[in-house]
């Protein structure tokens, strides 16, 4: 099943990736509606023209006539939400979410919904630094991966309409994969790369008197490498929890190659180094190609 333009669609959690739906959509020709908490953020898309009506509370009409539904909530508000207000579904609708851990959410939601509505799960690789709608930009999703998370319970007209909702939002990507095998790459792919982020700005380098003063010594490599440190702690630690295992596995094996580099740096182990160098070079080229 294709998305087609008659579609209604609703947005409930109208923040930065919300936002950038919205306006992805809208630009298109698609109808599209929104609920969120705040008024003003309701005010703005409409001003803007991202969305053509919207409310700050949970509005039975909006609600009841879409056809697609995308969740851009925390994980707990998302399972709240449903748990509250799935019966204001139309029979037939068609859920989807943002969401950066699946295996927790998939089963729950899956689980507690009414068998007349289908959840089909997907995770935008897209984002910002900065949060909120006055800051949704559908540029972000050039060149960016869309995966879709399909469990035993979809059907593959469900499956066939999310991935085609990540082609006209313009995701240069498309992929599945199964909730556990998501969160297993996630952990390391995004997770582990915001531990490191976080972890390189809160540690105490050799020079500490200097530590508070970085920004005047450093070059793009360290600016580069800590941009993702500038992050909503309320939503990634909840996303760190709720993946914890798989996360701690991860830093496992990170620990475990730096361990080995700093090994080779401790013997001299220059033909060592080097080879480690040439591997990271030659993966991190295939990055680039496929750009």
């Amino acid at each position: 099943m294709k998305l087609q333009k008659n579609h209604k669609i609703l947005i409930v959690g109208l923040g930065l990736l919300g936002g950038s739906y919205a306006i992805s959509l809208a630009k298109q020709g698609y109808t599209v509606t929104a609920i969120t908490r705040s008024q003003s953020s309701i005010d703005y898309a409409m001003e803007q023209g991202m969305i053509a009506r919207g409310a700050a509370f949970v509005d039975p009409a909006l609600v009841g006539e879409a056809d697609l539904v995308v969740f851009a909530l925390y994980p707990h508000v998302f399972k709240e939400w449903i748990k509250e207000n799935q019966h204001l579904f139309k029979s037939g609708a068609v859920i989807t979410d943002v969401t950066g851990v699946k295996s927790c959410i998939v089963d729950d939601i899956q689980t507690m919904l009414r068998p007349d509505v289908e959840f089909i799960a997907a995770h935008p690789m897209a984002g910002r630094e900065q949060s909120g709608v006055q800051y949704a930009d559908d540029s972000i999703f050039r060149g960016a991966n869309y995966v879709v998370t399909p469990s035993e319970r979809n059907t593959p007209e469900a499956i066939e309409l999310c991935e085609d909702l990540g082609r006209v939002l313009g995701f240069a990507r498309i992929s599945r994969l199964a909730p556990k095998e998501h969160d297993e790459i996630i952990a390391f792919v995004s997770q582990l790369t915001h531990c490191i982020a976080v972890a390189l700005m809160t540690c105490t380098p050799a020079g500490g008197e200097h530590t508070n003063r970085l920004e005047e010594y450093t070059g793009d490599s360290f600016r580069d490498l800590t941009r993702i440190a500038r992050l909503n702690d309320e939503m990634w630690s909840e996303l760190f929890q709720l993946n914890k295992y798989a996360l701690l596995h991860q830093m496992t094996v990170f620990e475990g190659e730096l361990n080995r580099m700093r090994s080779m740096l401790e013997l001299d182990d220059m033909e060592g180094l080097r080879a480690m160098m040439q591997k990271s070079t030659a993966r991190r080229a295939l990055f680039d190609k496929k750009l």
